[in-house]
């Protein structure tokens, strides 16, 4: 299989880390998990397989878009969560939980993407017009934009009496998915594997509009693949467990310095390593203040923040 052209012991290790991992998720919790509790299979079935599910998709559709993002802009230091992309997405439900409450939730996640599509095509716009020998003023940028849209999502928050929603979706956490309540990230898992079967095509996007096109790249359809990919699996996680910062930053950074810029040898390793880390914030939040949690978008972004400092500071190791 083509999947596994990812370096095997790497890749082999992160799986089996991945599935000890997704063992202690599910049988953490204050549930009782006991062979002798009547409701311990319904509870597995109904708690503890879907977040464990969740959290697995989850970390894997943001570690791939922070890499896609990445390509496409051709910058280390961008992400959804620092485009303006999550904001987006964030006014776009605003605005149907404020005067379309009725929708079903495959439109309310539709019009959350259109939204997160419109500020990512914004944030393009912009980061085309500033100097590429300055790649620090792309994400200074993106995050003044995303502030702009964060401010602007405050305020029609607070219009609208929503300001509980707002701060739902500001904090990603697990705590309350349930089996029917977070099936849409599988259309994230979707796209992850149509990001892989394009992911040659991805790399050479990364090297710049002139050198694709050289090459006989349809440059402009490709991006567009990326750019759609990026703004449904953000609305899909915002929708579904909120903002997960950082995730989309550091992984994709460390898998870049360790085996470079080819997507098609180091995706794999990206999700696995999402997936991971994901797993490993979710599981320390439940256990840190057992049997209260903290979420697990508030642990990585400690976490998340500590490692990006020292990819920023630290020796580049791969040349």
């Amino acid at each position: 299989m083509r999947f596994m052209r990812a370096p095997k012991p790497v890749f082999a290790i992160l799986i089996v880390i991945m599935l000890i991992l997704s063992g202690v998720s599910i049988f953490i919790g204050a549930g009782d998990m006991s062979w002798d509790n009547p409701n311990a299979l319904q509870i597995l079935m109904i708690s503890r397989l879907p977040r464990t599910a969740a959290i697995i998709l989850t970390g894997v559709s943001t570690a791939i878009t922070g890499v896609i993002m990445q390509l496409l802009v051709r910058n280390k230091f961008v992400e959804p969560g620092t485009t303006g992309t999550t904001e987006a997405a964030m006014i776009g439900l605003l605005i149907v939980a404020a005067w379309m409450p009725g929708w079903p939730v495959f439109a309310k996640m539709t019009f959350a993407a259109l939204c997160a599509l419109i500020g990512l095509g914004i944030f393009f716009a912009l980061a085309r017009r500033l100097p590429a020998e300055q790649p620090l003023l792309i994400p200074l940028v993106g995050l003044i934009y995303g502030g702009i849209l964060g401010a602007v999502a405050t305020f029609v928050a607070y219009q609208a009496d929503l300001m509980q929603y707002l701060g739902i979706w500001l904090t990603g956490e697990f705590s309350g998915i349930l089996a029917g309540r977070y099936e849409l990230l599988w259309i994230a898992g979707a796209l992850a594997l149509v990001t892989y079967a394009v992911a040659d095509q991805f790399t050479i996007v990364g090297l710049g509009k002139e050198t694709s096109l050289s090459l006989g790249l349809k440059y402009g359809q490709v991006t567009a693949i990326g750019v759609g990919a990026v703004a449904i699996s953000s609305s899909l996680v915002v929708v579904t467990v909120g903002v997960i910062p950082f995730i989309g930053l550091v992984v994709p950074n460390i898998v870049s310095r360790a085996m470079g810029d080819n997507l098609r040898e180091s995706l794999p390793i990206v999700a696995c390593l999402g997936a991971v880390a994901l797993l490993s914030a979710d599981i320390l939040g439940r256990v840190l203040r057992y049997p209260y949690e903290i979420p697990a978008g508030t642990v990585f972004g400690v976490i998340g923040a500590v490692v990006f400092l020292w990819l920023l500071l630290g020796r580049r190791s791969h040349a």
